[in-house]
């Protein structure tokens, strides 16, 4: 997993000015240093930078980027982002057509793949990736993203010239003034947020590569077209074949994604999904005579201050130290107190570029750090949720029907501490609902659906393209932060394929949430947590934060030159700081509330700050 970032100039001659040029690459690379810090380099031709940091996982010695080869005196390179999980299948392929390959690492397989098949390369790939490739004969760039935007690509384009990076932070760093957020970022931010629109982003004029996309630039010229869709079609398996079909799919994913050429180790949180996959893991090592590492994450004061609930029925810990037991692995438990939740708001923030999703990042930002220090690779089990149906909005009745976002439906609390003229300007029900209604009138649709089936393909298809993406955002920046390589198993592109068309009585199957799911993964775990019922990702109960969180957005009010009262009402805020945050209802997911809102203004009034933005 890696860091990569470049400029295009259809008219420029940037070797003339090559030390401008590496410069300016020199300095996008290192404000992504983080998510390769074992090497970096550089690639410069008349029309084309690219430049690469390196986090080094597969074939140590000679998977330097960027990569360059040359083919029948045609000159080829690329900067690539991570992990390609048919790897093997492939260099099989590419060696049959007579082509050489001199490394084992998938940047070559990307780079050669494209040489004999073109773009048709991104859909035989089975991974995570964003990728550059440069035509030096052709004088073209090409930028590609994964099928559901696992590794991030944005970009900046204006008159023949386009800027492109992992990280937002890196464009920043050559062009500061990139920093500006008119009407519509607001709307991303105050209606959507912490999500944004597929393709859009908080800043004006940055862009991202859509998930699925295949984009270029020739003699100036911007072009872009889709490489990958779901379709809808008939599911002609009975029951028992899609348990076995399921199982063998999870399993087989997990292997692939066990690739690696250093140790790696397995988030475990003692839920389901986590645990699946830490339990294919862990026989996968023992049958290599090796015990894995897991790691499970709790809260200082949750012992004494847990409250059960229906979102969080019970606390992790007792699960994950069954599993750890019956895995037989090496497990560590993180802990993270509330000043450490506290003070990881601002540098989650920044490592997102933006307002994020409060402590519930702030916390994964310090757990990853601590990982870090041990691993460059773990396996998670996010995303299983997205894809069997495990949220209360597929099978609650009135989360069901209702149009709009399920996790992000009421706007009141958004609303608290917004000046009248903001709510004026921007109409946050609208802003929600368009983006809404965009989703739903691309969701690839089946004839054969009946209207309940209809729309739980339409609830999937909204969790793929918004819920399941700023997860999985989430997941990339709070690990890659720290070189270390999250990788979700549960996104395999096929399983994602194939549960999009099974129906709703197997994903719900026997009146279970995820039923399917914990059938097909009998054979791996023990009934208790098998059966258990979901627990989202922990959040602190202890009342310390509360107060850390109050005292810091009653001195950002007294500050009068803080950034956020272009936003804020001061007297809004000041009445819903006497109030009890705990019954604010939740405005994004089921655990962000009155809290959260809190500490989402004061990344907000952060970055504001520390980035410079102008509100337009």
């Amino acid at each position: 997993m890696c860091g990569i970032s470049g400029i295009y100039h259809a008219k420029a001659r940037m070797r003339e000015k090559e030390e401008i040029y590496e410069k300016a690459l020199k300095k996008m690379n290192k404000r992504i240093r983080h998510r390769g810090p074992d090497e970096e380099g550089i690639y410069l031709r008349d029309h084309c930078g690219l430049a690469h940091v390196r986090l080094s996982i597969l074939d140590l010695k000679k998977g330097q980027q960027p990569m360059v080869v040359r083919v029948e005196n045609k000159e080829y390179a690329i900067a690539y982002n991570g992990e390609i999980y048919n790897m093997k299948e492939l260099q099989r392929q590419i060696q049959a057509q007579g082509m050489k390959l001199s490394t084992n690492c998938d940047t070559e397989v990307i780079l050669k793949g494209y040489i004999l098949w073109g773009e048709e390369i991104a859909k035989k790939l089975n991974g995570i990736f964003a990728f550059a490739i440069w035509e030096e004969e052709k004088k073209k760039l090409i930028l590609c993203r994964d099928p559901l935007g696992v590794k991030p690509l944005f970009y900046y384009r204006k008159e023949g010239q386009l800027l492109f990076s992992s990280e937002i932070k890196s464009l920043l760093s050559y062009h500061p003034n990139l920093a500006r957020c008119n009407k519509r970022g607001l709307g991303e931010l105050l209606s959507l947020g912490p999500a944004h629109t597929p393709g859009r982003t908080v800043y004006e004029e940055i862009r991202e590569i859509k998930p699925g996309r295949i984009c270029s630039m020739t003699e100036g010229e911007f072009k872009e077209h889709r490489y990958w869709q779901l379709e809808g079609r008939e599911h002609k398996e009975n029951r028992e074949q899609t348990i076995e079909k399921v199982s063998f799919l999870v399993e087989d994913a997990v292997k692939k994604q066990m690739l690696a050429d250093i140790p790696l180790c397995t988030f475990l949180s003692g839920g389901l999904d986590s645990s699946i996959v830490s339990a294919i893991a862990a026989r996968t090592k023992r049958e290599e005579k090796q015990i894995l590492t897991t790691y499970s994450f709790d809260f200082v004061g949750n012992e004494e201050h847990f409250l059960s609930n229906s979102f969080q029925p019970s606390r992790d810990a007792p699960y994950a130290k069954e599993m750890a037991e019956y895995l037989r692995s090496n497990h560590q438990v993180l802990w993270c107190d509330s000043k450490q939740l506290y003070e990881y708001l601002l540098p989650a923030m920044r490592a997102r570029d933006y307002p994020c999703m409060a402590d519930v990042e702030s916390s994964l930002f310090y757990f990853c750090k601590k990982v870090s220090e041990k691993f460059k690779v773990t396996l998670t089990g996010e995303c299983a949720d997205e894809i069997f149906g495990g949220y209360p909005w597929f099978y609650k009745q009135e989360l069901f029907e209702r149009k709009a976002f399920p996790w992000s439906y009421d706007m009141a609390t958004r609303k608290l501490l917004l000046k009248e003229e903001i709510l004026s300007e921007i109409n946050l029900d609208e802003y929600s609902h368009k983006a809404y209604e965009a989703t739903i009138k691309e969701t690839p649709t089946f004839s054969g659906d009946s209207p309940q089936e209809a729309r739980r393909r339409e609830l999937m298809y909204l969790n793929l393209r918004w819920f399941m993406a700023t997860l999985l955002e989430r997941m990339d920046r709070t690990s890659m932060h720290h070189g270390l390589e999250a990788r979700v198993p549960f996104a395999d592109i096929r399983i994602v394929e194939y549960l999009y068309n099974v129906p709703w009585e197997f994903k719900f199957m026997d009146g279970m949430e995820k039923g399917l799911l914990r059938y097909a993964a009998r054979k791996w775990l023990p009934d208790s947590v098998l059966f258990r019922k979901k627990s989202p990702y922990p959040k602190t109960y202890d009342p310390a934060y509360e107060r850390l969180l109050r005292k810091a957005f009653e001195e950002m009010l007294e500050r009068k030159q803080e950034p956020i009262h272009q936003l804020l009402d001061a007297k809004k805020a000041k009445e819903l700081l006497g109030q009890n945050l705990s019954y604010t209802a939740p405005w994004y997911g089921q655990l962000m509330a009155g809290p959260q809102l809190l500490a989402y203004y004061l990344q907000m009034n952060g970055w504001m700050k520390e980035y410079g933005v102008r509100i337009m």
